[in-house]
């Protein structure tokens, strides 16, 4: 079983109410291969949202109280994204999950860009809240742009 961002799937759970589905994910979904996680809706936040930027650093560096999660109006929404990415690590344990695919540039899910918090459509290298929780308690972290390295055996065809 691996885990996908729920936005991948087909879910319209992005900040701005859409998905980026990839179609091969959502099907794995359909077959009982893959579950998905939003770790921003199960942090309690709504569909849609403001747009959100980690300030001062990655997703490594939230959790060092380091940095924030800001939207682009000032609030600060650290804690529900952290809140979020417990409760998605909860899930994919819950199922057996080793693996999850995640996209790329979110400040939940983006695994090696973010945007860099000035919300001018910079990117600076760094995971962000979920996936560098996901990283530190062990899970294999894939970028949407590379999913077809963990979907290449007969198991998820």
């Amino acid at each position: 079983m691996i885990g996908i961002s729920a936005c991948l799937g087909g879910i319209c759970c992005r900040y701005d109410g859409q998905s980026k589905e990839i179609t091969a994910l959502k099907k794995l979904v359909e077959n009982g291969q893959a579950i998905l996680v939003c770790p921003e809706v199960l942090g309690g936040l709504p569909i849609p949202r403001e747009p959100a930027e980690i300030s001062g650093g990655d997703g490594f560096d939230v959790w060092n109280a380091k940095a924030k999660v800001l939207t682009k109006t000032g609030e600060d929404m650290t804690a529900l994204f952290k809140q979020g990415a417990i409760i998605a690590y909860q899930k994919l344990v819950e199922k057996g999950v080793t693996t999850i695919i995640l996209k790329e540039n979110s400040p939940s899910c983006g695994g090696s860009n973010i945007y860099d918090g000035t919300f001018s459509g910079d990117r600076r290298n760094g995971p962000g809240v979920a996936t560098a929780y996901f990283i530190s308690k062990g899970l294999d972290v894939v970028s949407e742009n590379e999913w077809q390295t963990v979907i290449n055996g007969e198991e998820y065809q």
